[in-house]
């Protein structure tokens, strides 16, 4: 059973990199790379890295 969220509203306020691997469907080294580089917005929070809902939209709508 496919587990990824169905739409955006679905979504919670804020992902961790893990779960934008199946939202993009991208492996783990390529999400890291794309919060690294600048391309997806991040804030950590401690030693974790979030990424705001918001930022997830504005990369895809690039």
């Amino acid at each position: 059973m496919d587990k990824r969220p169905v739409s955006y509203s679905e979504l919670p306020l804020t992902l961790h990199v893990e779960d934008l691997m199946p939202v993009l469907d991208i492996g783990r080294n390529t999400a890291y790379e794309l919060v690294r580089s600048g391309q997806i917005r991040s804030i950590r929070v401690g030693r974790q890295i979030r990424i705001p809902k918001e930022a997830l939209l504005e990369f895809l709508s690039q």
